[in-house]
């Protein structure tokens, strides 16, 4: 029982030992690491490459994630029937139209099977201007970023590296996702 206790122990320390290295190096120094309170909390910095994906967009043209490297990203996956992606799609619109440009884009990638004919009326309805509708239909792209549930938001950096994820719902336009978004934007400018 100890044993296994003491293999617990190591296994989380080592855990949060890695999370410790992995933070600095995603800030650049501890001192200026935006505060993760609210929704936030639940960002966990990862440190990985994405894999290739594409997008379709509602006129069928396939859009490579790899097309926006240079840029920010603030990639969330989303879908019409799902409640709590309802409820934050309208902070994604509001953080593309207070900082989305030539540095930095939300892309909102809906899962829904009925492509185009679900989401158009979705952004209509719901007043998104600022957004670009991107479509994955087949779940090809949440499946081979790792997506376990919806909405699930992945921020990356101009290098195309994922920075962090998180998992739920969250205030995107939040002073403190705010922060953290500038941080990566003004480490790669």
């Amino acid at each position: 029982m100890t044993r296994w206790l003491l293999l617990g122990l190591t296994g989380a320390a080592l855990l949060a030992l890695a999370i410790l290295v992995t933070f600095p190096r995603f800030t650049g120094k501890p001192a200026d690491a935006p505060p993760l309170t609210g929704s936030m909390e639940a960002f966990t910095p990862t440190g990985r490459p994405v894999p290739a994906i594409t997008m379709e967009t509602p006129d069928g043209k396939h859009v490579a994630l790899s097309d926006l490297t240079g840029k920010v990203v603030l990639l969330n996956l989303w879908a019409t029937w799902c409640a709590p992606c309802v409820r934050e799609m309208p902070t994604l619109d509001r953080l593309q139209a207070k900082l989305g440009g030539s540095s930095f884009e939300v892309v909102a990638l809906s899962s829904d099977r009925a492509g185009a004919s679900a989401v158009e009326p979705f952004f209509r309805e719901h007043g998104l201007d600022n957004l670009a509708i991107y479509l994955d239909p087949t779940g090809a792209a949440g499946r081979a970023l790792g997506v376990r549930a919806l909405p699930s938001t992945l921020l990356i950096d101009s290098a195309g590296r994922e920075v962090g994820r998180l998992e739920g719902v969250a205030e995107w336009d939040s002073p403190e996702a705010i922060a953290l978004i500038r941080l990566v934007m003004g480490r790669d400018g």
